[in-house]
């Protein structure tokens, strides 16, 4: 055999090894479009995916690239974004207004990522005004590869429980109130799985279920439990696998996502799931029911409603200190495998040294007589152009200044607010919450340490309180009235990444953020190019592409 046929063999070779190697594609095509729904049983117009709410479940493995076709059906410009899904490399697909161009009316886009070295319980949900308040949410489950172990038996089955507050009101009047410089007010009830007291989940004597519980309300806390004294064992938490402490009920914020193990170990006939709020002046409660198969599900096999399990403390101190105490008691667990085989425990995070500390103290305001929420005297406003598209052509003076978040700020901007963030630092936040009512906040790009959270104001000394050793790695984390919580994390994953409220009427106000974060090689090895399907909008319509990142 000549050289050069020898070399075609070993070339043809390595393109197979490559073809081969390359992680499965799972495809899916998505039509956005209004259609009538009741979640509280009253008929509303809501957002619905190929007719479904909620939207359709992405069922995924680690590594999975996941290519969505979405058609925007309705009559407002679309975007939706991967909550919890890092985007290594790839902010392009994160699907936020500083981000993305949205979808226009009448349009499509093709959203492509890999759930990277990921697993957990994760969802979906529209960024664009007010259109999260109508639907346009689905569950995301990314489990394990085959050959890594899981910290616990394959259920019987696995359930998706995406729940949260919900307004009767259509995401268009919320908007205006919001726009006129009122508040949303009162939600009028909680939804679960899209109802709120008929959604059913069927459970075989003897047998052990999976339930994977997201909060995607728009603002309020709810609390789960299941009627007939069935625990609740914690074993993931917003992709991460947790020691397994036995819960009779759980708190769960907006944003968050967690699993639970529940067996069907009790008198056989039907229960409920509850779901209450938690932290407002009147209680909401909704219900889904649990059917054991061979439930008579009539007479003594009904399930009553006048003996649902109670909820925890409601009294604000006593339920804040419940609530700050079951936090404490959540622990990431060490010898489990994550997306990879390697333990969970392998990266001490409490040995780095702090590279640097932002502090983000969140505020309620007035401005121009309207109401705005701010951080750290920065109210933020989206524009025309995509942040990190105006960064990327060069643009970004035109379009926004970074820091101003970490100025002193008498009086509040309204302005878009980016901080400028150094590739691969490892950065302690800080987030202090000076008024009445809890938060949430989430990080895109990234999971980080939550490593405490404690009442009254942070100062350097309360790092001796903090969990250096097993603090969940989680990317969405709860700070209680009067409080602070810390959270420790390497940046290394470059892009433009929102930091934001949960609290949806917080956001499309102002109390969010994003960090900027640059390689300095502008490599492929750190980011991907900007993908050749990326619509483009505002100031860098027209302009020249630049020179891609190379190897």
């Amino acid at each position: 055999m000549g050289s050069s046929s020898l070399t075609f063999v070993v070339a043809m070779c390595l393109c197979a090894m490559m073809v081969r190697a390359e992680d499965p594609y799972l495809f899916f095509t998505w039509n956005v479009s209004y259609g009538t729904i009741a979640p509280l049983g009253v008929p509303q117009q809501g957002i619905l995916i190929n007719g479904q709410f909620p939207g359709p479940k992405i069922n995924c493995t680690s590594n999975n690239n996941i290519v969505v076709n979405v058609f925007n059906n309705l009559d407002e410009p679309f975007l939706l974004t991967w909550h919890g899904v890092q985007q290594r490399k790839n902010s392009w697909q994160d699907g936020t207004p500083g981000t993305t161009c949205p979808i226009q009316p009448g349009t499509n886009y093709t959203y492509h990522f890999q759930v990277k070295d990921q697993i957990g319980s994760h969802y979906y949900f529209p960024t664009t005004s007010l259109h999260r308040a109508s639907g346009g949410f689905g569950p995301i489950r990314v489990n394990s590869r085959p050959l890594i172990p899981v910290p616990f038996e394959d259920p019987a089955d696995d359930y998706s429980v995406l729940l949260g507050d919900w307004y009767t009101t259509g995401h268009k009047s919320l908007k205006k109130f919001l726009d006129s410089g009122r508040p949303l007010g009162r939600p009028d009830g909680i939804q679960i799985n899209g109802k709120s007291n008929s959604s059913m989940f069927t459970m075989e004597p003897g047998k052990t279920y999976r339930y994977r519980f997201c909060n995607v309300g728009m603002r309020t806390s709810l609390n789960v439990r299941f009627q007939g004294a069935h625990t609740m064992k914690l074993v993931e938490m917003e992709g991460s696998h947790t020691v397994q402490n036995v819960y009779e009920s759980l708190d769960l914020h907006v944003g968050q996502c967690f699993s639970v193990l529940v067996t069907a170990d009790k008198e056989p006939k039907d229960y409920y799931l509850v779901a209450s709020s938690r932290f407002t002046k009147e209680p909401l409660t909704a219900v889904a029911l649990i059917r054991y198969t061979n439930s008579t599900s009539k007479g003594k096999g009904a399930a009553s409603l006048d003996q649902l399990p109670p909820p925890p403390p409601e009294n604000s101190a006593m339920g804040i200190g419940w609530s700050m105490n079951q936090f404490r008691s959540f622990r990431w667990n060490l010898t489990a495998s994550a997306a990879r085989p390697n333990p969970q425990g392998s990266y001490h995070y409490g040995k780095i040294n702090i590279t640097r500390t932002i502090k983000l103290v969140n505020s309620r305001t007035q401005v121009d007589g309207k109401l705005r929420y701010a951080v750290n005297g920065v109210s933020h406003m989206d524009s025309s152009t995509p942040l990190k598209l105006a960064e990327y052509f060069g643009a970004h003076d035109k379009v926004f200044k970074y820091d101003s978040v970490l100025e002193k700020n008498i009086n509040v901007v309204v302005a878009p607010n980016v901080v400028n963030q150094t590739f691969r630092d490892f950065v302690e936040i800080i987030f202090e919450n000076h008024e009445k009512s809890i938060q949430t906040w989430h990080l895109d790009g990234y999971s980080f340490f939550a490593v405490a959270m404690e009442p009254g104001k942070w100062s350097p000394e309360k790092r001796k309180n903090y969990n250096l050793l097993d603090a969940v790695s989680r990317h969405t984390i709860q700070v209680y009235p009067g409080s602070w919580s810390a959270i420790m994390l390497t940046f290394d994953n470059a892009g433009m990444w929102n930091i934001r409220s949960e609290m949806w009427e917080r956001f499309y106000l102002g109390q969010q953020l994003y960090f900027s974060v640059l390689s300095p090689a502008r490599s492929l090895k750190d980011e991907y190019n900007l993908p050749d399907n990326t619509p483009l909008c505002g100031i860098v319509k027209d302009m020249p592409l630049p020179p891609p990142y190379t190897l």
